[in-house]
């Protein structure tokens, strides 16, 4: 809610789920599990109730499934009722590297309000995923150097540079970084401690702890994944003058693009990729620009003026709606 408040989507925020292992169940188990997920809540499921969009251990097919499944019960094509679908279904350009490239737009805006030059700068990024690895790959065509990259295998350092498409054919052939032969292996813990400029923390929450929190050399941190930096850290990290672009406005890409995905299904007509992604850089320029000043404004962190100004949007709008009754 915070996020997309910040974001200024009309969008509120919930998380859903099921217990299992997907890597232990057949693709037809899968489905099934997915249908009777959906099946369960058709009820609050709907273009104009709820509108899920994916995230850890779901793709586009799982999407599908959603929107098959729910479209069946109503006796119509239902596309909006969920984003992050296959095109071919009404899903929208760009929708799977949002995230990503949210990361990368919001850190080079960060480096620009501290001075800083991308040919000049030294990334490392934790987690090779769909965000971890967009976020790498942009951000190596900005002009900024990627020095080190992980998964849940490890990590690799170069201090001369990854050689990211080497990297992402290594995983597209064996699914994990182990065996990466482009760089140093370290591990995930090392990694976050490198001496770098940008650290992009992507893969899973409480990284960046009160544990490690006075080891940290990079001066952004750009919190690709949710909740990787521990509340007992932040005012470390504060305090060492790190500046941290918090979860909610970094990794907003995604829902941002989830937003395009449900108005193009709305009023059936697609965006071109370009459209798409000039649409993407202003509002998550704009996000940047208020919640830097609002953090300035109140002499506080970034992460606390996202909060300031999400709950003040939110507040804000609830005192207009007033109370009916």
């Amino acid at each position: 809610t915070w996020k997309c408040a910040i974001m200024n989507i009309p969008f509120g925020g919930a998380k859903g789920g099921v217990r299992c292992d997907p890597s232990k169940l057949t693709l037809l188990e899968i489905e099934k599990i997915t249908r009777r997920y959906t099946a369960n809540l058709l009820e609050i499921l709907g273009p104009d109730k709820d509108v899920p969009a994916p995230d850890m251990n779901t793709n586009e097919q799982i999407m599908a499934w959603i929107m098959d499944t729910y479209s069946m019960h109503m006796k119509r094509t239902e596309t909006a009722v969920v984003t992050g679908k296959p095109l071919i279904l009404g899903g929208s350009l760009g929708r799977k590297e949002a995230t990503g490239r949210g990361c990368m737009i919001v850190t080079l805006a960060a480096m620009e309000r501290l001075g800083m030059k991308p040919k000049k700068t030294t990334v490392v990024v934790q987690g090779f995923g769909n965000v971890g690895a967009v976020s790498a790959k942009l951000m190596q065509e900005q002009g900024c150097k990627v020095i080190a990259i992980s998964d849940v295998s490890g990590g690799y350092y170069n201090k001369k540079g990854i050689d990211l498409g080497k990297a992402l054919e290594w995983t597209a052939k064996n699914k994990t970084l182990a065996g990466f032969s482009g760089g140093e292996s370290i591990t995930n813990e090392q990694l976050l401690e490198l001496d770098c400029d940008v650290l992009v923390p992507a893969a899973r929450e409480d990284q960046i702890t009160r544990k490690n929190a006075a080891k940290i050399k990079a001066k952004i941190i750009c919190e690709g994944a949710n909740g990787p930096t521990s509340a007992t850290a932040d005012p470390i990290l504060q305090e060492r003058g790190i500046l941290v672009i918090p979860d909610i406005l970094s990794n907003a890409g995604g829902v941002t693009v989830s937003y395009f995905e449900w108005v193009q299904d709305r009023v059936g007509y697609f965006w071109s990729l370009e459209r798409v992604n000039r649409r993407l850089e202003k509002m998550m320029k704009s996000a940047f620009t208020a919640v830097y000043e609002t953090a300035d404004r109140f002499n506080v962190t970034l992460r606390i003026g996202a909060y300031i100004l999400a709950i003040d949007k939110v507040a804000s709008t609830l005192k207009l709606r007033g109370i009916y009754g």
